[in-house]
């Protein structure tokens, strides 16, 4: 494998078209202006119960996910009903107060943020993990089994932390010195939270610590336009300007690693569900699949045909690729790029399954579950789509279950046939 293959979407390939489930729209408002009304970021509760929509001009809306599906499908999604299934809560107030048992439902939340919203991430809380400041008894809050909290990035950057459950402010991180592009939670239930930002640097919170600054990382030379977890906690990958692709450990903020390949600037990554593979999307017209244990790149999907030289990759900017996300399948890799497109990639096919139009598209995110993908536009609209289906083999998710626990070395040491290790490495796809 002396190069990666790469996979154009106009290669004698027809996609399908991927089936189209509703929108959000943003009530027209005659002071809008086109500037500051971006949905710059679409998130989804780690249990679904929510959609955060960043619908411009510092409004962020929390809509229960059930009953927006629910209205989707009776066309009046966003205008207040009850939610379809009602829930039974107990839980503890961030403040220490108890709350009892009371029978509620999931309740639309409107958020005025005081600034433009770049960065949206939900963060749920363990209790079993605990706060890695260990000298402090006190602390000021006290998250709970229940806890979902919404951290917003700002344009100021600033950096607020929100109850999903109450829309009550619980803290106002500031330390960066310019826009807040991106926000990740540590997937491990720790409240961990990164932050990335146009000052070059990515500062790392902890919010069971009253949201303490941990620690900056410094090694970007220029923005930083995303980051992303590994599915364990254990590495964050972050990317920027300047074709930058760094690997972090986290439990000692070292550098790993830099990641060389793309031509232009590196805005959107996120890792496999079972860790062993890491997508990042860049202005170059290309998403790269990589084995980011080894560095290598397993898998170019590239949406221009034929491919720019790199000398030329920075100027084709109707094919820029703006946000990428991977489905919790493992299978199946959403991108939304300038061509007025979003496409639903098959890792397995090298192709695109299917495809959908997007004008102005600037960022998208799979459902928890993996069946619908969200997209935000420059409108401050949000699109939503069905992830194409297919079960996936019994070979694909026993891959999956075992890169859960294997690094790409951890496998290469195995005494199995080559086949097979090739296989277990996403040699083969």
């Amino acid at each position: 494998h002396s190069s990666a293959p790469t996979c154009n979407n106009n290669a004698g390939l027809f996609p399908g078209k991927a089936k189209f489930i509703g929108e959000l729209l943003v009530p027209a408002a005659p002071f809008d202006q086109k500037s500051g009304r971006e949905a710059w970021t679409v998130a989804f509760a780690p249990n679904d119960s929510y959609f955060a929509w960043s619908q411009g001009h510092r409004i962020v809306r929390l809509i229960p996910w059930t009953k927006c599906l629910k209205d989707f499908s009776v066309g009046h999604c966003g205008e207040g009903t009850n939610a379809s299934s009602p829930r039974r809560l107990s839980r503890q107030n961030s403040d220490g107060g108890k709350v009892s048992l009371v029978l509620s439902e999931p309740c639309e939340r409107t958020i005025d943020c005081g600034d433009i919203v770049w960065g949206l991430a939900f963060g749920s809380s363990v209790p079993e993990k605990q706060s890695r400041c260990v000298n402090i008894e006190w602390h000021r809050f006290k998250f709970g089994q229940d806890q979902l909290l919404l951290a917003t990035g700002l344009n100021n950057g600033r950096i607020k932390i929100w109850d999903v459950y109450t829309g009550k402010l619980l803290l106002n991180l500031m330390d960066h010195t310019d826009v807040v592009q991106d926000l990740t939670f540590a997937p491990d239930g720790s409240l961990m939270l990164v932050s990335a930002s146009r000052d070059k640097t990515l500062r790392v919170w902890d919010l069971k610590d009253d949201g303490n600054m941990v620690k900056v990382l410094r090694g970007h030379h220029n923005w930083v336009y995303c980051s992303a977890f590994s599915p364990d906690s254990s590495i964050l990958c972050s990317v920027g300007a300047g074709k930058a692709v760094l690997l972090w450990n986290m439990d000692k903020y070292t550098l790993i690693r830099k990641l060389e390949g793309h031509h232009n600037d590196v805005v959107s990554c996120e890792f496999s569900p079972d860790g062993a593979l890491l997508a990042t999307a860049s202005y170059d017209t290309r998403v790269i699949v990589w084995d980011h244990h080894k560095g290598t790149i397993l898998l170019e999907l590239g949406h221009l045909f034929p491919p720019p030289s790199p000398i030329f990759a920075g100027g084709s900017n109707d094919r820029w690729v703006r946000s990428v996300s991977f489905c919790p399948d493992g299978r199946h890799i959403a991108s939304v790029t300038d061509d007025k497109l979003v496409r639903f990639w098959s890792i397995e096919e090298r192709a695109p399954q299917a495809i959908a139009p997007l004008s102005n598209g600037l960022c998208c995110a799979f459902s928890a579950e993996g069946s619908v993908l969200s997209a935000g536009t420059c409108d401050g609209s949000v699109h939503f789509w069905e992830c194409p289906r297919s079960i996936s083999s019994l070979q694909h998710m026993c891959r999956m279950s075992l890169r859960r626990v294997m690094t790409t070395q951890q496998v290469e040491e195995l005494t199995i046939p080559t086949p097979l290790r090739d296989y277990l490495t996403y040699k083969i796809i």
